[in-house]
C-alpha cells in the first residue's frame, strides 16, 4: 500500500502512469469506432458462435469485437515478431543481427518486424473482410469501398502499435500488453450482470468451487512467472596496472516459463485454425465446408481428446519457443568474454551444454505447469458444467503477467529514486 501511495507523491512517475491511462482510454476509444456497413446484431450473433474470433478478439485489445478501425490490434506486429525469430533460425544473418550486434542489432530487428506488420496487417484485414462479407455479416462493398476498409484497418494496426511503443517508452510496464489486458478487462463488466442475472442458490457450490479453482490458477501463474533456478556464476580475477578485478561471485537466472504466453497462442491457433478453415472453404466449397466442420465439431466435442491434444501443443511449443529466444551457445559465448563461468564446468563448449541441459529441465517443468494451466478451465467445465471459456486460462495468465512486470518495473524506478535521495 505504501509504494501504491509513493506512486501518486512522486511527480515523474506519477505524469507517466497517468500518461500511460490516458493511451489506454484512447486505445478503447478507438475500439468504440466501427468501419462502415456493419450490422452490429448479426455480428454479435457471428462472434458468440465462433470459438476463433473470440480468442482472436482478447488478442486485439477487445477491437474485433465490433470491427473497429483497430480490429486487429498489435496481433499483426506479433505475428510479424514470431516470424522473424524463427528466420533467426533459418538465415544466420538474421541470427548475427539479433543476438551478436547487440542494442543496434536489436533496434535493427525490431524495425523489420514493424514492416512486416505492414503487410500482415492488410493481408489479414482482407482475408477478415472477405470472411465476413461471404458470410452475410457485413454487405458486399464495392472495390473502392473494400480498398478503402483495408487502408483504414490497417492504418489502425498501425497505429495500435505506436500507442503500445508509446507506453512502454514511460517503463510503465510493456505497452503492447497492456493493450491486450485493456480489452480483457473491458469486457469484465458486460460478464458479471449476465452472471449474476442466471445466478440461483443451488448453483452457489459450484461458483465458490469456480472461485477456488481460479485462486489456484492465480497462484500457480505468478509461481510460474516469478520461478527461477539460479545458475552460480564466478568471474576470474584479473590484474590491470596497480587494480585487482573480477573475483565476484553472480548467478544466471533461468526462468521456469522463458516462453511467457506465446507457446498457448500457438495452441490455440493450431486447434482453432481447422474451424477457420472450414469457414474460408465454404466460400468456395459448401459441401467440403460441411464436412470440415462435422470433423471438427466432433473433435472439440470430445473433451478428453481435445485436452491431451492441447496440453501436448501446449507443452510442445514451450520447448520449441524457448530453443527461440534461450541461446546456450551465445550466452558461453559472452561468459567467456566477460572473464565469467559456472563452478565445475569448463568454460566454452561445455558450459553451453551445461546450459543447455538445465533449461531443458526447467522447461519440463514450465512446460508441464503451462499446459494444466490451460486444461484446468477445460476440466472445471466437463466436471461441474459450468460455461467456462478454454480461453480463460490464457487471459489469466496475460493479467497476472503484466501485472507482475507492470510492478517490477514500477518499483525499480521507486527503488532508484529512494537511492538517489539517499545519495
Amino acid at each position: 500500500m505504501n509504494k501504491f501511495l509513493q506512486i501518486f507523491k512522486i511527480k515523474d512517475i506519477r505524469n507517466k502512469v497517468l500518461i500511460v491511462l490516458g493511451l489506454l482510454v484512447a486505445y478503447r476509444i478507438l475500439a468504440a469506432i466501427p468501419i462502415p456497413g456493419i450490422d452490429a446484431a448479426k455480428l454479435a450473433a457471428y462472434f458468440g458462435s465462433n470459438q476463433l474470433f473470440g480468442f482472436l478478439n482478447v488478442f486485439s485489445g477487445g477491437g474485433l469485437g465490433n470491427l473497429s478501425v483497430v480490429m486487429l490490434g498489435v496481433g499483426p506486429y506479433i505475428t510479424s515478431t514470431i516470424i522473424m525469430q524463427l528466420l533467426t533460425i533459418i538465415f544466420p544473418k538474421f541470427k548475427e543481427l539479433y543476438y551478436e550486434e547487440g542494442e543496434r542489432g536489436r533496434a535493427k530487428f525490431n524495425q523489420y518486424s514493424r514492416l512486416l506488420a505492414v503487410p500482415l496487417a492488410a493481408l489479414q484485414a482482407y482475408g477478415f473482410l472477405s470472411l465476413l462479407i461471404s458470410q452475410k455479416v457485413i454487405d458486399r462493398p464495392d472495390p473502392l469501398g473494400l480498398m478503402t476498409n483495408v487502408i483504414v484497418i490497417t492504418a489502425g494496426s498501425m497505429l495500435a502499435l505506436w500507442l503500445g511503443e508509446i507506453i512502454s517508452e514511460q517503463k510503465i510496464g510493456n505497452g503492447i500488453s497492456l493493450i491486450i489486458i485493456a480489452g480483457i478487462l473491458a469486457g469484465l463488466p458486460s460478464q458479471i450482470p449476465l452472471m449474476l442475472a442466471s445466478y440461483t442458490a443451488s448453483q452457489l457450490p459450484t461458483y465458490i468451487g469456480f472461485l477456488a479453482v481460479a485462486v489456484f490458477l492465480i497462484l500457480g501463474i505468478v509461481y510460474l512467472n516469478e520461478g527461477e533456478r539460479k545458475v552460480p556464476v564466478t568471474y576470474a580475477r584479473r590484474v590491470r596496472g596497480n587494480k585487482l578485478y573480477g573475483g565476484a561471485s553472480s548467478y544466471l537466472p533461468l526462468k521456469v516459463n522463458q516462453a511467457g504466453m506465446i507457446p498457448l497462442i500457438f495452441a490455440i491457433s493450431v486447434l482453432l485454425f481447422p474451424q477457420f478453415l472450414a469457414q474460408i472453404v465454404s466460400v468456395a466449397s459448401p459441401g467440403l465446408s460441411l464436412k470440415l466442420t462435422s470433423i471438427v465439431t466432433a473433435f472439440m466435442q470430445n473433451q478428453l481428446f481435445y485436452s491431451i491434444f492441447y496440453f501436448l501443443l501446449v507443452f510442445v511449443f514451450t520447448y520449441f519457443y524457448t530453443s527461440i529466444t534461450f541461446n546456450p551457445d551465445e550466452i558461453s559465448k559472452n561468459l567467456q568474454k566477460s572473464g565469467g563461468f559456472v563452478p565445475g564446468i569448463r568454460p566454452g563448449e561445455n558450459t553451453s551444454h551445461f546450459l543447455s541441459k538445465t533449461v531443458g529441465r526447467v522447461t519440463l517443468f514450465g512446460g508441464v505447469f503451462l499446459g494444466l494451466i490451460a486444461i484446468l478451465p477445460i476440466i472445471v467445465q466437463s466436471i461441474t458444467g459450468i460455461a467456462v471459456l478454454t480461453i480463460s486460462g490464457t487471459a489469466l495468465l496475460i493479467i497476472v503477467a503484466v501485472a507482475l512486470e507492470t510492478m517490477r518495473q514500477i518499483n525499480s524506478q521507486l527503488t532508484v529514486r529512494e537511492y538517489e535521495a539517499i545519495d
